[in-house]
C-alpha cells in the first residue's frame, strides 16, 4: 500500500474525540439550568402556599411547614419571611439551590432563588366610624337605597 503525502484517514475520529467532551459539558450545563428553572417554579409555588396560610392567620411555623411541605424544597436551604403591612401580608421565600450536576456543578456557585407573594389578610376589619346612619368603613363609599 502506498501512502499519500496528505493522508486524511482518522481525521473524523480525532475531530469526534475533540468535540464530544465539549458537547457533554454543554448538555450537563443545560441540565443544571433546567434544575434551577425547576427550583424557581417551586419557590414561586411555595411563596403562594405560604401566603395562603399567612392570610388566614397562620404563625411563622405553620407558614414554614406549608412552604416546605407543598414544594419539596430542602428545609435546610429554605428561608421563609413574613411581613404584615396593615391588612396585607407578604411571604418571601429564599432558596439556596445547590448546583450538583456532575462536572458542571463544581464550576457553578450555588444559585439563590427568591420569590414573594402578597395577599389580603382574612378576618381583618378596616377601621370603622360612627355616623348618624350607622357604622361605615373608612374609605368605602356608602350608597343609600332610594326611598319609595
Amino acid at each position: 500500500m502506498r501512502l499519500r503525502p496528505h493522508d486524511e484517514r482518522g481525521q473524523a475520529t480525532i475531530e469526534l474525540v475533540l468535540v464530544v467532551p465539549v458537547l457533554i459539558v454543554l448538555a450537563l450545563f443545560l441540565v443544571q439550568v433546567g434544575f434551577v428553572v425547576r427550583s424557581l417554579v417551586l419557590v414561586h409555588h411555595a411563596a403562594r402556599e405560604g401566603v395562603r396560610v399567612a392570610a388566614v392567620g397562620g404563625d411563622l411555623d405553620r407558614i414554614r411547614e406549608a412552604v416546605v411541605g407543598s414544594s419539596g424544597l430542602l428545609p435546610s436551604a429554605t428561608d421563609v419571611d413574613r411581613r404584615i403591612d396593615g391588612d396585607l401580608v407578604t411571604v418571601t421565600v429564599t432558596y439556596g439551590d445547590p448546583t450538583d450536576v456532575p462536572l458542571v456543578g463544581v464550576l457553578l456557585p450555588e444559585v439563590t432563588v427568591t420569590a414573594f407573594a402578597t395577599m389580603r389578610r382574612e378576618g381583618v376589619d378596616l377601621p370603622r366610624t360612627w355616623s348618624s346612619e350607622g357604622i361605615h368603613q373608612k374609605g368605602v363609599p356608602q350608597t343609600r337605597a332610594p326611598v319609595r
